[in-house]
């Protein structure tokens, strides 16, 4: 298995810049994972697919705006910070740009419009992984003087931030958004629970782990980044009372999977879990509770398509997108989305 055998060439316009109004109209995929089979239909439509007493598993993170620009106190020059985990009071790990350009020590002012507010951020140290641990003055103050961090391949600014929120985000804490969940409505949800499908929330704060690009050949020497998980007991007692009477567990998105599959153990038990998830799924991987799963088109070489490869098949998977593109599917975070049975 070499990272190359994830690869596949999508033209820039298949990249959605935007995302579609209302969300339930995405396009959907629908592949059978038993016959290979695949329908094209509106995510609206997904309840034709859902049965009662399925569990739809969501992950219920929100996007913090963890974006800051600032200029150094000695020297004025320009550093953006990309925020990706609190590890301490105060003090976050993150992304620096240009981080060549930081050592321990430097001091750079993050300011309003006004000049009326501010955030100092000092750079701690630099992790092995190329991350740096910075402090920040003011916390109270990311919602004011912090941007959403959107992906580098969208281009077009978002008018409502909430756009790049799930309907259900509740738990601050991710860097980008768990976007298999975008799709959904207030309405199409309770739609789906006066069907007879329950809806279970789990938590995991997205980080480096889900979008750091995989750049040895060998993926299975790729490490993982972590990020921080919760499952409830509630939640696993819900799963393993489904799981014990033949009911699906459907995960929606690659973040609420591997939420569920690092809380079960190896009987398949699922176990309430807090703490740091860096599980890292690939072709081999035997699925414990997981039985269906909803999620966007992930990029060439990520650890992302990798997973749902590892699923569905990776010659199957990738015939799928195959289609997609064909078929002038929206890829990435804004664009549409697949449903694997």
């Amino acid at each position: 298995m070499k990272t190359s055998d994830f690869d596949y060439e999508l033209p820039q316009e298949r990249i959605a810049q935007i995302p579609v109004e209302p969300r339930d109209q995405s396009r959907l995929l629908v592949l059978n994972r038993e016959n290979g089979t695949i329908e094209h239909r509106r995510f609206f439509e997904i309840t034709e697919y859902l049965c009662p007493g399925d569990v739809l598993v969501l992950n219920e993170s929100r996007v913090i705006p963890a974006r800051l620009f600032g200029h150094k106190v000695e020297g004025g020059g320009k550093v953006e910070f990309l925020l990706l985990n609190r590890v301490g009071d105060s003090i976050w790990e993150s992304l620096v740009r240009p981080g060549r350009r930081v050592r321990q020590g430097t001091v750079v002012e993050v300011e309003s419009e006004n000049h009326a507010e501010h955030i100092s951020v000092e750079v701690q140290s630099r992790t092995e992984n190329g991350t740096f641990m910075v402090r920040l003055s003011d916390e109270g103050l990311l919602d004011t003087l912090g941007d959403v961090p959107l992906p580098p391949y969208i281009h077009a600014p978002v008018g409502d931030p909430e756009r790049y929120q799930t309907v259900y985000a509740k738990t601050k804490g991710s860097v980008a958004a768990p976007t298999a969940g975008l799709h959904f409505t207030p309405e199409l949800l309770k739609r789906i629970e006066s069907k007879g499908i329950e809806l279970a929330f789990i938590t995991l704060h997205v980080g480096l782990g889900s979008f750091r690009p995989v750049k040895t050949e060998d993926p299975t020497k790729h490490s993982l980044h972590q990020e921080y998980c919760e499952v409830t007991d509630e939640v696993a007692q819900n799963l393993n009372t489904a799981k014990r009477e033949g009911r699906r567990v459907v995960g929606v998105g690659t973040t609420a999977v591997r939420s569920v599959e690092r809380a079960t153990d190896l009987n398949g038990e699922v176990q309430p879990f807090i703490g740091w998830n860096d599980l890292y799924i690939l072709p081999g991987y035997q699925f414990r509770t997981i039985d269906a799963m909803i999620t966007n088109f992930h990029l060439p070489r990520s650890t992302l398509l990798m997973l749902v490869a590892g699923f569905v098949g990776r010659e199957r998977i990738l015939e799928a997108y195959s289609e997609a593109i064909n078929g002038d599917y929206r890829f990435y975070s804004f664009g549409d989305c697949m449903l694997i049975l």
